[in-house]
């Protein structure tokens, strides 16, 4: 099993006054040669958005776009035809494909906005662009690991044109599970929203990550009050 820590303070950061990001491998002016993605997650940016601001309208071509709120809504517009308002407890993608050019912005005009930008190098290139967009409401377990992302249209989340599998956990109490790799080769890139836990034995804080590849399942033992993110994907493309 090889294990790579990131801890949050580690993390590129930028502050643009309207968008505070911190950036866990490199994105437009942090570049690390050691963080260029682990396996095929490219991009994992913890973004900050003052209220009434956002991204202006931008172009993407082959690659899986996912965003997650944290906190409060975003708005969304595209080429596609697409104005949606992604809120808190929603889980975002696009496959930008052949190209697709979006927007993206703090819908409320009085508080910050937090989610997460992940990209994804996806496995088929110059698919047709597509936008997908749910609550995870339904499909959310309380103390357990659960779905929101695979490769497949009928798992439950969303699906992406790649062998990736995303897990998210909320936990109300102390708990030691294992999580079971769905694809042999695979990796698992661990994410800690909120509080703290140990992971393949490593303690780890709100924030931190650590990546994991070599083996077939990950043991956890996580606090009361965490909540995390699990994303295992393919080493290669």
């Amino acid at each position: 099993m090889k294990k790579t820590i990131h801890t949050a303070d580690s993390r590129g950061q930028a502050n643009h006054g309207w968008l505070k990001s911190a950036h866990s491998f490199s994105f437009a002016n942090y570049h690390d040669p050691e963080r260029m993605g682990f396996g095929v997650l490219r991009v994992l940016n913890d973004d900050h958005v003052a209220a009434g601001m956002g991204f202006g309208t931008h172009g993407h071509s082959n690659m899986e776009i996912i965003s997650i709120p944290l906190k409060g809504d975003l708005e969304h517009q595209d080429n596609m035809g697409n104005t949606t308002i992604i809120r808190e407890g929603d889980i975002q993608v696009m496959s930008a494909g052949t190209g697709v050019q979006h927007s993206e912005h703090n819908h409320s005009k009085e508080e910050a906005v937090e989610f997460l930008q992940i990209w994804v190098i996806p496995n088929k290139a110059n698919v047709s662009p597509r936008y997908d967009q749910i609550s995870l409401e339904q499909i959310a377990v309380e103390n357990e690991l659960y779905q929101i992302l695979s490769p497949h249209q009928d798992d439950d989340g969303v699906w992406i044109h790649q062998d990736a599998w995303f897990h998210l956990g909320q936990f109300d109490s102390a708990k030691k599970f294992h999580y079971h790799l769905k694809k042999s080769g695979n990796g698992v890139y661990i994410f800690i929203l909120e509080g703290e836990g140990t992971i393949a034995g490593e303690k780890l804080m709100a924030r931190d990550a650590i990546g994991i590849e070599g083996t077939d399942a990950v043991a956890f033992e996580v606090n009361t009050g965490t909540r995390l993110l699990v994303m295992e994907i393919p080493m290669t493309n």
